[in-house]
């Protein structure tokens, strides 16, 4: 009687977790992708978890079922301590997990290249060139086709690719948007390479994955995607319409001060190399820097 109630409580428990799990799906952003990428990933998280499952959940039945079947009081329970192999369970207890490491090392192969940051997204639309600069602690965006900047903004149409130069200025982060999909690191003196798309419109949240500092916690952006061309070219217009300018390495410098809760910030001109300058500002000054087409370059590669 005292172990059914135990059943029951558990029970209960497993049903609570259950609906509050499937409730905060909407707030898992992992788990609501808006882009092409970030849906890959997601179905790679699901079947690498349906495939783990695939050992827990017997194992935690047979754990339950054996508790109950060979307890101390069950005297009707067979006992053969003389057992000493069984080729049926030997069978399973090897060829379960070898097959199921056998698909995951297939997938995780497949996935591996298909997903490739650096790896651009077949579209018969030019994608949008965004450079990115991790400061302390907030974001620089530079879209050197129009010659402009953005702190902690980026806006972009819905269904064009969105290839992304990333470097930092100081010490190492991490550049993150979760439902887009996609995480890579933003090192100073490298550039770092990686390719997005949104399929939906709506604006999304960006962060820094990797902790650098006390203002982390704040070093966020927002990722505008635009239903239509139009409103992004809107946009870009009202950043063309903005006083400020980041047109000499003085004002970058002075921008790149450390802050904390950075508000969007808007700059109607950019040094046309500013970017390619920054990298620039951490490699031996003995070497002479060869600038020719930063996208061509594999990811996380110096820049001699």
């Amino acid at each position: 009687m005292r172990f059914s109630n135990y059943i029951k409580k558990i029970s209960l428990l497993l049903i609570i977790v259950s609906i509050a799990f499937i409730s905060g799906c909407s707030e898992m952003v992992l788990m609501n992708p808006k882009g092409q990428i970030g849906l890959e990933e997601r179905n790679l998280i699901l079947t690498s978890l349906g495939l783990m499952l695939i050992v827990v959940i017997p194992a935690i039945a047979m754990a339950i079922i054996f508790a109950i079947q060979y307890r101390a009081s069950n005297l009707q329970a067979t006992y053969n301590p003389n057992l000493l192999n069984s080729t049926k369970i030997e069978l399973v207890v090897w060829s379960i997990p070898i097959l199921i490491i056998s698909f995951l090392a297939y997938i995780t192969w497949n996935s591996t290249h298909r997903l490739d940051p650096y790896k651009p997204i077949a579209s018969a639309v030019k994608p949008i060139n965004i450079q990115v600069i991790a400061l302390d602690w907030k974001w620089l965006f530079i879209y050197p086709e129009y010659s402009i900047a953005t702190v902690n903004e980026i806006v972009f149409p819905v269904n064009v690719p969105i290839h992304f130069n990333i470097t930092s200025n100081s010490v190492m982060n991490s550049f993150f948007i979760p439902q887009l999909g996609g995480q890579i690191y933003a090192m100073a003196g490298m550039n770092s390479t990686l390719n997005l798309i949104a399929n939906k419109n709506g604006s999304y949240k960006g962060i820094s994955s990797n902790f650098s500092g006390r203002g982390f916690s704040d070093m966020k952006f927002s990722a505008i995607a635009t239903k239509n061309n139009e409103l992004f070219y809107q946009w870009i217009k009202k950043v063309k319409s903005s006083p400020y300018q980041l047109s000499t390495m003085s004002a970058y410098e002075h921008l790149a001060v450390p802050s904390i809760n950075n508000a969007v910030e808007y700059f109607s001109n950019v040094k046309p190399d500013l970017y390619k300058k920054v990298i620039g500002k951490f490699m031996n000054h003995s070497e002479s820097m060869t600038i020719t087409s930063l996208s061509n370059r594999d990811s996380h590669e110096y820049i001699h």
